[in-house]
Parts: structure tokens; sequence; C-alpha cells
């Protein structure tokens, strides 16, 4: 049975077994399998590592005429397949200083304004600011503000990249469950996004503030930064707030991080910040093209 494509849709008219395979994450050690999917996808046995990589590039039909490494052989282990580098030029930024630049390959999930604290999940759910970023100080500068919530499949390109160019001024961990991010189970799990383990990072930049989130999910091995390396695994650690120990400026464009396996990213940008493009859930975007224009504060 399909699950459906439309994360609007109404949770009535979602499929039985979709209902089950959200259920059944509710009781699954969401934490376990993730630790034991971080081992696996680090094998180095090269008969094993090739296979694995060989099965999953056709059950999910990649290519990898964009990558850097072409050769199955070469990469060490899945997981650096996984997170594979791209050729100079295979995602070119769209033109124009005042573009808001698309941070991931995936599909927008959702995007928009924030009513207050309130950001939108899917159809008739919406959940707290102050509790994704967990910090309700930090929140207030997104109060009725703007978002996009990106998707990444397993089949997408899995690293993070700015928006624009901003310093950072502070990151945070906060431990959570690890359940599926996907289409269904953001329409059936009211705060899936602040339920799930995640990672946040604040920038200033000159058209204001921003939160790029970092959510993790069902069988992500890991979270990490440019600037701090892997911070998940463990996981379920303390949530814990960190100012970077020198200054740190990233350019639009430039990596921020990436998934060791597939999640969400999630913007936050102040009120009036931005002037969407054509933008709609079920859209499939790429890194590096507009996602909309950006408006300096008055």
């Amino acid at each position: 049975m399909a699950l459906p494509q439309d994360p609007a849709a109404e949770p009535a008219k979602i499929p039985l077994l979709a209902r089950a395979f959200v259920s059944v994450q509710k009781v699954l050690p969401t934490l376990l399998l993730s630790r034991g999917m971080h081992w696996l996808t680090r094998i180095r046995l090269p008969a094993f590592k090739n296979a694995f990589i060989r099965v999953f590039m056709r059950a999910f039909k990649i290519e990898l005429d964009e990558a850097i490494i072409q050769d199955v052989t070469r990469f060490e282990h899945f997981n650096d397949f996984f997170t594979r580098a791209l050729k100079p030029g295979a995602r070119p930024l769209a033109d124009g200083d005042d573009t808001l630049i698309c941070p991931a390959d995936g599909t927008i999930s959702q995007f928009g304004c924030l009513r207050g604290d309130q950001i939108l999940q899917a159809k008739g759910m919406h959940y707290s600011a102050s509790e994704l970023l967990g910090d309700a100080q930090r929140a207030q500068d997104f109060i009725d503000g703007e978002f996009c919530t990106i998707y990444l499949a397993p089949y997408n390109y899995h690293r993070v990249h700015m928006p624009w160019t901003g310093s950072l001024t502070q990151w945070r961990y906060d431990p959570g469950r690890l359940f599926s991010v996907n289409q269904v189970t953001a329409a059936l799990l009211p705060g899936l996004f602040k339920r799930n383990e995640r990672l946040t990072a604040f920038f200033e930049t000159e058209y204001g503030p921003v939160a790029m989130v970092l959510v993790g999910a069902l069988l992500v091995g890991g979270l990490e930064t440019v600037w701090s390396g892997p911070v998940t695994p463990p996981h379920g650690q303390p949530a814990n707030s960190y100012e970077p120990m020198r200054d740190i400026r990233l350019q639009a464009g430039s990596e921020m991080g990436r998934f060791n396996m597939g999640s969400t990213v999630i913007l936050l940008m102040p009120k009036g910040r931005v002037q969407w493009a054509n933008l709609q859930p079920t859209l499939t975007v790429r890194m590096g093209q507009s996602l909309g224009q950006l408006l300096r504060p008055r």
C-alpha cells in the first residue's frame, strides 16, 4: 500500500498501514537502533560495504554522476558514500546578493509564517518554536517570523549548507527520540520535530538572526557540524548550549553540517525577512536554488 505523498493530507485519509508504522515507532528502541546503524554504516570490510552501497543505490535509484568519487570500491564505508561530496559546480548558487539559498537537497514539507510562537508541522498541527529551539529567549526573535522545513530522503545529497552568510553566535544540542520524519509521521505524530533529537545553530547576519535546526530521525546515526565535528553519537546526552571559542563566519552556500543518514532541516527567520519564491509542500528542491528574496531590516 503506497504511503500518501501530500504532507498536508487529512489524517483520516492516511492508510491503515501508514498509521500502524507510526504506532510501532512509539515502542521501538529508536536510540538503540540508531546506534546499531551507526556501527553498520562504518564497517570497512570491502565485500560487505561494497555490496551494501550497491544494494542501496539500486533500491533508491542513486547515480554517482555528480559525486567526486564515482567508484563504489573507493568509499571507506557506507557512511562515506552516504555523505559523499559533489563535484565543484554540481550545485550552482542562485544569483543575487539578497537571495535565500536552499540549504539542502530535499522536499519542502511546510513553509511560511509562524503564528506567534507556533510553527506549522502539518495540516491542523502546530508546535512551539521555543520548545524546538530549547531556548524561550532565543525564540522571541522569531515570533510571527518565517520558517521553511525541508525533508531529506535517503536518496538525497546529505550535506547542509548556509542559506546566506552569517556568524555563529551559539549552538545547542537537545536530546530526544528518533522517530521517522517522513511525511506520514509528520501528519500523525504531534510535536514530531521538538520530540526528536536535534542540533540547533544560531547565526547573526545582515538580515537579522537565523536559526538552523538539524533534526535527527529513525536510523540517523549521527549529526555533525563543520566547527565541532560529530555531535552524535552518543545519543541522549544532556541538553547543552555552547558558545563558539573562535570567530566562525560561514559564507552563503558553504557547508555547515551533515546528516549521517537522512532527516530534516528547519530554517527560522524573523518577521518580514523573506519574500518566498513560488514554493509549495511536496516541491522537490536542490541545494543552491533560490527559496525567495531576503528583505533587509527597516
